[in-house]
C-alpha cells in the first residue's frame, strides 16, 4: 500500500502549520482513516522521545497523538536542536548525528535527502494518509538548493499542498500571493488551495478577501479558520513564551515563577501547572520581574553551562539563592536540575570548553557530561516523599532527554523502567526539608497526585486555605490527567478547524484519482 500524501506548507514561520496538521490528523482519524504525520526537518528544544529512545519534535508528537498512532522517529528524521545561535545537534532517526554550524549543515543534504525520503516512503507503506509539515517558506530563495523539508519532499511524494498565511500579523495578501509569485511554475503547480488562519472577529467581513485571494491565484479557499484560543496544547518552540505577558498572582494563589532560560527546552513540562485553578505560572528573565514567589522552577535547557553563565550575568543566579535562603521552593528540572548542583564537570567538551563550571550550590550533587545522550520513556518509584507528603512509593510516568549524569545527594526517585527495559536506577535529589529538590524526569508534572501532592506542600508553607479536596477534588486514586486533556484539547482543535474548512474540497484534494497525479510535477 502507497499512502496518499497532502502537505501543509506556510508563508513563514509560526503561522499555525503545525496546529493544523495536527487538526487535519485528528480529522481524519475521526473518519476512521489510518493516517500519520510527517515533517522531515525541524527545528525546536521542545522534544519528545518515542517507545524505542528515539527522540522527534514535540509538534510531531503531538500530531500523532492527534492521529492516535505512536510516535516514531520516521515521522521527524531530522531533528535541530540549537545550541547557539549559529550551531545545533542534528539528531537523525532519533539519535544524536552531529553538532553542525548552519553553514556546514546546508552542505550536507546529500547525506540527509535519502534518510528523509526513507523515511517518508515507509510510513506511506505503512498508513493510508500522511499528511506532511513544511517548514518556514516554500519561497526562501537562498535555501532552495539544500531543501529538504517543503517542496522538494512535496514533489518526491507528488503530494497536494495548502499553502497557509496568517491574517492575525497582516499582510495576508502579500503572503499568500507573494509566495505563489516566487515559486516556479512546476512547483505553484503543487499547490492546491489556500487557508487564511488566526482570523478573528466576523468572517464576513473577509468575504471580498476570499473573493480576491481566488480570483488572483485561481486557486480555492479552502477556509477561514478563526484565531483558537485557550487550547491548551504543547507549543512547539520558545517564542511564545516570549510574547506572552506574565499576570500577578491573586493573593490566595499560589506564585510559581519558571525562569526563562535562552535556550529553554521541553518547557511545556509545566502546562500542568498553569491549567491548575488556584495557580499563577509566570516566565520570568530579569531579577526585577521575579518577585517573591512561593517557587522558583529552573527548567531544562538545550545549553546548561551557557545558560547557568546568563543566570548569573543577569542577576537572577543571585536573587534566586537570596530566595532559597528565605525558605523559598527551589526546583530544577533536567538542565536546572543541573545547575543546582555544586559544579558541572565537562572533561570532553562535549557543551563547553570550560572543564569545571561551578552550581548554584544549592543542592549537593555533581553532574558529569558525557557523549552519550540518555533519552528514555521512563516510569519511576518516589522514594522519598518529603517535598510530596503522601506520594511515597508514588510511581511517575514521563521521560529523560538529557546529557551528563548526575550523582550525589538524597535521591528522591528510583526509575524502575526505562524504554521497556527494567532498571533500578536512583534519581532526584531534595533537601532535608523538602524546600530545594529536582530531578532528570519530564513530564513529572502531568502526574496528578505528584502535582497536586507538592502544591498542597507550598500552601502550607505559605499558610493559603489549600487543601487537597479543592485540587481537582481530590487526589485520592488519580496518576494522571494529562491524556484526557491532551484528547479533548485536540478534538477541539479539530471541530473548529473541521468547521472552518470546505471538506468536499478537501476530501476531493486529498482523494484525487490517479488522473490528478500524473498531472502533478516530479
Amino acid at each position: 500500500m502507497t499512502a496518499r500524501t497532502l502537505m501543509v506548507q506556510g508563508t513563514s514561520s509560526s503561522v499555525g502549520k503545525s496546529l493544523l496538521v495536527a487538526a487535519l490528523c485528528r480529522i481524519f482519524a475521526r473518519r476512521g482513516v489510518r493516517v500519520a504525520p510527517f515533517k522531515s526537518q525541524n527545528m525546536s528544544n521542545n522534544a519528545a522521545v518515542c517507545s524505542d529512545g528515539a527522540e522527534i519534535g514535540r509538534s510531531q508528537a503531538l500530531q500523532a497523538a492527534a492521529a492516535r498512532v505512536e510516535p516514531t522517529a520516521d515521522m521527524n528524521p531530522v531533528l535541530l536542536k540549537p545550541e547557539a545561535d549559529v550551531r545545533s545537534q542534528v539528531v537523525v532517526q532519533g539519535r544524536p548525528w552531529q553538532t553542525l554550524a548552519a553553514r556546514d549543515y546546508y552542505t550536507r543534504r546529500d547525506e540527509l535527502w535519502p534518510v528523509v525520503t526513507s523515511a517518508l516512503d515507509r510510513l506511506r507503506s505503512d498508513y493510508e494518509l500522511v499528511i506532511i509539515e513544511g517548514a518556514g517558506s516554500p519561497a526562501e530563495l537562498n535555501l532552495r538548493e539544500a531543501d529538504i523539508v517543503n517542496m522538494a519532499i512535496a514533489r518526491h511524494a507528488r503530494a497536494p499542498v495548502l499553502l497557509v498565511g496568517d491574517i492575525e500579523r497582516g499582510g495576508v495578501f502579500a503572503q499568500l500571493l507573494g509566495t505563489l509569485s516566487l515559486l516556479p511554475s512546476a512547483e505553484r503547480q503543487l499547490v492546491a488551495g489556500l487557508i487564511v488562519n488566526k482570523f478573528r472577529g466576523d468572517l464576513s467581513l473577509f468575504d471580498s478577501g476570499r473573493a480576491i485571494l481566488e480570483e488572483r491565484s485561481g486557486l480555492p479557499v479552502l477556509g477561514i479558520v478563526p484565531w483558537l484560543f485557550d487550547l491548551r496544547l504543547p507549543e512547539e518552540d520558545g517564542e511564545p513564551l516570549f510574547q506572552r505577558r506574565s499576570r500577578a498572582a491573586a493573593a490566595n494563589e499560589l506564585d510559581i515563577a519558571v525562569v526563562r532560560l535562552p535556550r529553554i527546552a521541553n518547557f511545556d513540562d509545566f502546562d500542568p501547572l498553569a491549567a491548575e485553578p488556584g495557580v499563577c505560572l509566570r516566565y520570568v528573565d530579569d531579577p526585577a520581574a521575579l518577585g517573591h514567589p512561593h517557587a522558583v522552577i529552573l527548567p531544562g535547557t538545550k545549553s546548561t553551562v551557557a545558560d547557568l553563565d546568563w543566570l548569573r550575568r543577569s542577576g537572577l543566579a543571585a536573587e534566586i539563592q537570596r530566595l532559597a535562603d528565605e525558605r523559598v521552593s527551589i526546583v530544577g528540572i533536567c538542565g536546572g536540575y543541573q545547575m543546582l548542583g555544586t559544579q558541572i564537570l565537562d572533561p570532553n567538551t562535549v557543551e563547553s570548553s570550560a572543564g569545571a563550571t561551578p552550581g548554584l550550590g544549592l543542592l549537593p550533587v555533581e553532574t558529569v557530561f558525557e557523549h552519550s545522550k540518555e533519552t528514555h520513556q521512563v516510569s519511576a518509584v518516589i522514594d522519598d516523599d518529603r517535598h510530596c507528603p503522601g506520594c511515597h512509593s508514588d510511581v511517575l510516568s514521563g521521560y529523560e532527554i538529557h546529557m551528563g549524569r548526575t550523582s550525589g545527594g538524597r535521591p528522591w526517585l528510583k526509575f524502575a523502567e526505562q524504554s521497556g527495559r527494567a532498571v533500578a536506577t536512583p534519581d532526584g535529589a531534595v533537601s532535608d526539608d523538602g524546600q530545594i529538590w529536582g530531578c532528570y524526569l519530564h513530564g513529572l508534572f502531568g502526574n496528578a497526585r505528584f502535582q497536586a501532592a507538592w502544591l498542597d506542600s507550598l500552601a502550607r508553607r505559605a499558610g493559603l486555605p489549600r487543601c487537597r479536596d479543592q485540587m481537582n477534588q481530590s487526589i485520592t486514586g488519580r496518576t494522571s490527567t494529562a491524556p484526557h486533556h491532551l484528547n479533548a484539547a485536540l478534538d477541539q482543535l479539530a471541530d473548529n478547524v473541521e468547521a472552518a474548512l470546505d471538506a468536499r474540497r478537501l476530501e476531493e484534494i486529498v482523494w484525487a484519482g490517479k488522473e490528478r497525479e500524473s498531472c502533478l510535477p516530479t
